[in-house]
């Protein structure tokens, strides 16, 4: 069984490259390598620059208000970067859909990847499942894989911050004293 190149991984390589985004050519390379992303041409300079010029457009998809707004964002990035499937076996790993032709630069193709694996995860897991980091101090984008669909936040760190600083609140509304919610002083 082949797996699809364009499932999870591209969208976690795209968080993952907005969060933290590539120092130079190499590290673009590797991280796309580390994923299993097999590219037909080398990463330059170029690439580089044009990812990052596309991860800023992706963003866009991240931060929509709404359904309508998100899909009216990815629209045209599948335009630009996608093409009708097609079957091939060019690694003879075995047959599997690619939504491009062969040949094309580095950067079109981690466009591809991720701008088709961004519409299949959003309408195959929910149109909600991008956003921003729900924690006061964070902006890092997340893509929501979970099975209930309910991710919040960028990874556990900071949802457990939050709800720290959410708990400490509460306490310091109730008037009860550090360490003691309102509660267990009641009772």
């Amino acid at each position: 069984m082949h797996i699809n190149p364009y499932g999870q991984d591209p969208v976690g390589l795209a968080v993952d490259l907005v969060n933290r985004p590539p120092h130079d050519a190499a590290d673009l390379a590797r991280r796309c390598a580390a994923v299993g992303f097999v590219l037909d041409r080398e990463v330059g300079d170029d690439d580089l620059a044009r990812v990052r010029s596309f991860l800023e457009r992706w963003t866009g998809v991240v931060d929509a208000a709404d359904p309508p707004a998100r899909a009216a964002l990815l629209n045209p990035l599948l335009t630009e970067s996608a093409s009708a499937p097609r079957l091939t076996d060019h690694t003879g790993d075995g047959w599997h859909l690619h939504y491009r032709p062969d040949g094309l630069p580095a950067h079109r193709q981690i466009a591809v990847l991720v701008a088709v694996g961004t519409a299949l995860h959003l309408t195959g897991r929910g149109m909600d499942r991008l956003g921003r980091c729900a924690a006061r101090d964070c902006a890092r984008v997340y893509a929501d894989f979970s099975r209930n669909g309910r991710q919040r936040y960028c990874s556990p760190p900071c949802g457990n911050r939050d709800a720290v600083r959410r708990h400490r609140a509460r306490v310091k509304g109730s008037g009860a004293p550090p360490g003691r919610t309102a509660r267990s002083s009641a009772g």
